[in-house]
C-alpha cells in the first residue's frame, strides 16, 4: 500500500493549477483528472477536490462534453455549438422557414458528436421556437413570428 497524501494536498494542487492558469498554460482547457492525478501522484478524488476548490473560487468551470475549462474561456458545450451554428444558418437564410433540417444521424456525423448531443441541441431549438418537429417526418425551421 502506498503512503497516503498529507492532509490539504488538494490545496497545494489547486494553487499549482491556479498559477498555471494565470500563466496561460491551460488556454485549450485543463488536462483530464487522470492526467493531473498522475502528475501529482494523487488519487482522482484529491484531484476533484482541487478542481472543486478552483471552481468555487471562479477560476475554472466544467463544460458538458468538453471537460474542465478556465472560467470565461471560449470553449462551449458541443450542443451549444450546434445550436449556434444552426441558428446562424437560419438567420442568414441558408435554412429558410419551412426548410427541413438534416437528420440526427447526418448532424451527428457532420459535427462528430453523439446523437444524444444532437438531440439536446435540437430540443433546445424546438423549445425556443426556432424549429418544429413533425413526428415521423423530421424537423423543420419554424416560420418567423
Amino acid at each position: 500500500m502506498t503512503n497516503p497524501s498529507p492532509r490539504g494536498t488538494y490545496l497545494t494542487i489547486s494553487e499549482a493549477l491556479r498559477a498555471r492558469i494565470a500563466e496561460g498554460t491551460y488556454s485549450e482547457g485543463l488536462p483530464s483528472e487522470a492526467e493531473i492525478g498522475r502528475e501529482f501522484g494523487v488519487a482522482r478524488t484529491t484531484v476533484r477536490r482541487a478542481l472543486r476548490a478552483l471552481e468555487e473560487a471562479g477560476d475554472v468551470a466544467t463544460v458538458a462534453g468538453v471537460g474542465w475549462q478556465v472560467a470565461g474561456g471560449s470553449q462551449a458545450a458541443p450542443y451549444k455549438r450546434i445550436m449556434r451554428d444552426l441558428l446562424d444558418r437560419i438567420r442568414t437564410g441558408e435554412l429558410p422557414a419551412g426548410a427541413r433540417l438534416p437528420s440526427e444521424a447526418q448532424l451527428s456525423e457532420s459535427y462528430e458528436v453523439s446523437r444524444g448531443t444532437v438531440r439536446r441541441a435540437l430540443h433546445e431549438l424546438e423549445t425556443a421556437g426556432h424549429v418544429q418537429a413533425q413526428h415521423g417526418v423530421g424537423r423543420f425551421v419554424s416560420p418567423a413570428p
